[in-house]
């Protein structure tokens, strides 16, 4: 398991936290998230290694978009 967190732009509320949350834990690998629409910060756990276009897609699809990948290379 890992863990992996990035930044969203544009949530307020709790509607904008169960939206990000439902598409990503849609993802495969992906086992749980902790998303935090005040602060924007998303914690995914994966049982595998975390596919960043994945990530990014999952967020768009619920009307977002990352704008910032700390612990997340380009690569994983």
């Amino acid at each position: 398991m890992a863990e992996f967190e990035f930044w969203v732009n544009g949530m307020t509320c709790e509607h904008c936290e169960r939206a990000v949350t439902a598409e990503l834990t849609a993802l495969p690998t992906v086992l749980g998230a902790h998303v935090d629409a005040v602060s924007g910060r998303v914690l995914i756990t994966t049982s595998a290694r975390a596919d960043r276009a994945d990530v990014e897609r999952a967020v768009e699809e619920a009307g977002y978009a990352v704008s910032s990948w700390p612990s997340l290379s380009q690569n994983d």
